[in-house]
């Protein structure tokens, strides 16, 4: 039965599988998201930007998992999240600076954020099937007070993740509403994951089987 290997070091992306019966190996890609971005080129559409992102993310760790003996029958899913803002994707802001100027933008407004997922199945050190699509979840966010910024950014949560902002953590106390799937806010889909695991061939109950908290992770 398949195990399934998440290619992401998301602490929340793997919070999100924990809670939702599945204990995967977690193995990094090393993927240059930047210049990823610039290969597909400005013209690119923010659904295709994710998507390609996270199937460079799932095939980046394929090489990794046959040369330690993991290629037999494993599910490798790759994810990405970036919000898009009067038309402009924006993924982890990376400086306090940064995240002030995000904020200051989508306080009081709604935004969409796009979530891509890739899945892989390998047999035998080989690809045998694959899947990929997105998930766009429109988020309402509310008006911090500057005090509650200033906090929040002193924090330093909304740093490293993208729209500078959580759902499940410090940042859900500025997000009024979501209209669309809180998982994959939060950073991987469940729903769209599920479809992609059964255009390759695997249920949720067979997940759950090969993939429970008492499985070992690598």
């Amino acid at each position: 039965m398949a195990r399934l290997v998440l290619a992401s070091a998301s602490p929340a992306r793997l919070s999100v599988l924990r809670s939702a019966g599945v204990d995967p190996i977690v193995r990094v890609s090393a993927v240059d998201e930047d210049a990823l971005i610039a290969e597909l080129g400005p013209g690119a559409a923010p659904d295709v930007v994710v998507t390609e992102l996270a199937r460079a993310k799932a095939a980046d760790v394929v090489p990794t998992l046959v040369r330690d003996g993991l290629g037999d029958d494993t599910l490798v899913v790759g994810c990405d999240s970036m919000l898009l803002v009067d038309g402009q994707l924006q993924g982890k802001p990376g400086t306090v600076e940064v995240a002030r100027e995000r904020w200051r933008t989508m306080a009081g407004r709604s935004a969409d954020l796009l979530t891509g997922h890739s899945v892989l199945r390998l047999r035998d050190g080989e690809v045998v099937a694959r899947a990929a699509g997105h998930s766009s979840t429109t988020v309402h966010f509310g008006r911090p007070t500057d005090a509650d910024l200033e906090a929040y950014l002193a924090s330093g949560e909304p740093l490293q993740v993208a729209g500078a902002f959580t759902l499940d953590s410090l940042g859900g106390w500025f997000v009024e509403r979501v209209e669309g799937d809180p998982s994959s806010v939060i950073g991987i889909g469940l729903p769209l994951v599920r479809q992609l695991l059964a255009e390759v061939g695997v249920s949720v109950a067979q997940l759950w089987a090969s993939n429970t908290a008492d499985a070992p992770s690598i």
